[in-house]
């Protein structure tokens, strides 16, 4: 955490994020691996609120449209706290895992 406004941009992360959370609760996925997931999530929108915090104004930055943009089908953005292939990999699986998600429930 850096100031306030990253705690509550972070909410609003977290709100967008969370029927995919539940999701993933509601699966067959086993704890380790919703434990993966989280972390990886974590790291995701504190690179998000990074960011944000250093190039727009917070208010002006919306959340939900900020977390597409940072990713895709098969990929999530740079993330400066992951140091080999696999940890990348796995950031990357969660990114492009949430991605599907947010895409099926917008279509569906």
């Amino acid at each position: 955490m850096g100031v306030d406004e990253d705690v509550s941009y972070g909410q609003r992360l977290v709100e967008t994020m969370k029927p995919f959370i539940e999701s993933l609760t509601e699966s067959n996925v086993s704890a380790r691996g919703i434990k993966k997931h989280l972390d990886n999530l974590w790291l995701l929108g504190g690179e998000i609120i990074r960011d944000v915090s250093l190039h727009e104004d917070y208010e002006k930055s919306d959340a939900a449209a900020r977390l597409w943009e940072a990713i895709g089908p098969h990929e999530g953005p740079y993330c400066r706290h992951l140091h080999t292939a696999s940890e990348q990999q796995s950031f990357d699986a969660t990114c492009g895992k949430l991605y599907r998600f947010l895409k099926e429930s917008r279509s569906g």
